[in-house]
């Protein structure tokens, strides 16, 4: 049978490790896929270092449009990133009846809805392994082998950079201005870390994996979005005194008549907890479904050849179903089109979790007894305490001191005024920290 005819738009780190996975083990791919998968366009702007790469196995182009319009083109991977010229290609690609690969978690984010309908009215399919998480086959686990269960929650650790700036705070004690220094440095964060370092990134890849795991719209815009930036290497010290590893997590839940939880932001896990010891820029992904319990997928979130993988998968996998009736082929979102519920995303103030709060505080007496009625008349109970010595904060003669709190769940509305009331004390003598907890059970 002929080859399948792939169009590359983008041969960057990527798009170079598809052309090199797909070349080195092609005749694998082929005996997988029931037929060869052959780049026959590749388009890149500066086209000389396109051929290097490709040399005469490809035609290259600088408009990505020649190869979304070219009759002979059956698969279009989009590996460009960014918003609108990637969506306008995509969908572009789809009128002309053109199946799509993309590893754009931000385009899904924030176009899923529009381009996932798109290619149901054209009876293409729009494929996005490497959207999430990289290697890791989780769209795959939540679309396919999880089909059974009823997911519960979603909680990952999604974004390699923020992994890797935690880890090494907390391994070498090292604030996080220096370690993304450092980072930078490695190339594990990028020139411009914001969309990293703040949370986005791994907001867009939460997005995905709630609406696959709940049958809902893709909500980006109304996911909570908190990065790293604020976090200091004393706070992931205090955690791990009381046994807790911070990591930025990415969390979906849902809440039974009520809607689904969508949010990012740093979390205190339990250093007992697999994913708590998730360590350098590795991603993990721990999914709860009501019949398999809770199950963890690991690997690397980020590269040239483990996000390869993930595309080449979508690629086989497309190869396999081009000429089947679409209404055969898995949902784009688990769910069959008529059977999207559009359920609602909880506002963060109706969040319930747990939380760690550290306040420096004025080293006198009746100091903690009023911190503990200001949280108790908000009805919220406190699971632990550590309270260290002045010495020990501000050096000898020190007259302040912190106050480490854990908490019992409750809801953010309650922790927001309550965190205000403690805030006006005059015996509170810095801005609290609050950084919520997750035992993930």
């Amino acid at each position: 049978m002929k080859p399948i005819q792939v169009g590359l738009l983008g041969l960057g780190t990527v798009g170079g490790g598809v052309y090199e996975v797909l070349r080195r083990n092609q005749e694998e791919i082929a005996r997988r896929a029931g037929r060869g998968i052959e780049v026959a366009m590749v388009s890149r702007r500066d086209t000389a270092k396109a051929k290097a790469v490709v040399g005469d196995t490809a035609r290259v182009v600088a408009d990505p449009r020649e190869i979304v319009r070219d009759p002979g083109v059956e698969i279009v991977v989009e590996l460009i990133g960014g918003y609108e010229l990637a969506r306008e290609l995509v969908l572009e690609a789809i009128a002309h009846g053109k199946h799509v690969v993309t590893a754009n978690k931000a385009l899904l984010a924030v176009h899923g809805t529009e381009i996932f309908e798109a290619a149901h009215r054209h009876g293409v399919m729009v494929a996005f392994e490497a959207s999430v998480a990289g290697g890791i086959p989780i769209i795959k686990a939540l679309r396919e082998g999880l089909t059974a269960n009823r997911i519960q929650w979603i909680a990952g650790i999604i974004n390699g950079t923020t992994n890797f700036i935690l880890s090494e705070m907390r391994d070498k004690g090292l604030d996080f201005d220096v370690v993304l220094k450092e980072a930078q440095r490695l190339g594990y964060a990028e020139a411009d870390p914001t969309f990293d370092i703040e949370g986005v990134d791994a907001a867009h890849k939460a997005a995905i994996m709630s609406a696959i795991a709940f049958g809902i719209p893709v909500q980006f815009d109304k996911a909570y979005v908190e990065g790293i930036t604020h976090l200091a290497a004393t706070d992931i010290r205090y955690a791990e005194q009381l046994g807790y590893r911070i990591k930025l997590l990415g969390i979906t839940r849902r809440r039974e008549g009520k809607g689904v939880e969508l949010r990012v932001h740093p979390t205190l896990v339990p250093a007992r907890r697999l994913i708590a010891n998730v360590e350098g820029a590795m991603n993990a992904v721990v999914v709860n479904g009501d019949a398999v319990g809770t199950t963890l997928y690991y690997g690397k979130g980020a590269g040239s050849e483990p996000t390869a993988s993930a595309v080449i998968a979508d690629l086989v996998d497309v190869t396999r179903l081009a000429t089947s009736d679409p209404q055969h082929r898995v949902p784009h979102l688990a769910f069959q089109p008529g059977q999207m519920r559009d359920v609602s995303v909880l506002p963060m103030e109706d969040v319930v979790t747990g939380y760690y709060l550290r306040l420096r505080v004025a080293d006198q007496a009746g100091v903690l007894a009023r911190v503990a009625t200001i949280l108790a008349d908000a009805g919220i109970s406190i699971d632990a305490l550590l309270q260290r010595e002045a010495d020990e904060v501000g050096g000898e003669g020190s007259t302040q001191t912190d106050l480490i709190i854990l908490t019992h769940d409750a809801r953010e509305g309650a922790m927001n005024a309550a965190l205000a009331e403690l805030q006006g004390l005059p015996s509170v003598l810095a801005p609290i920290v609050r950084i919520r907890k997750e035992e993930l059970a």
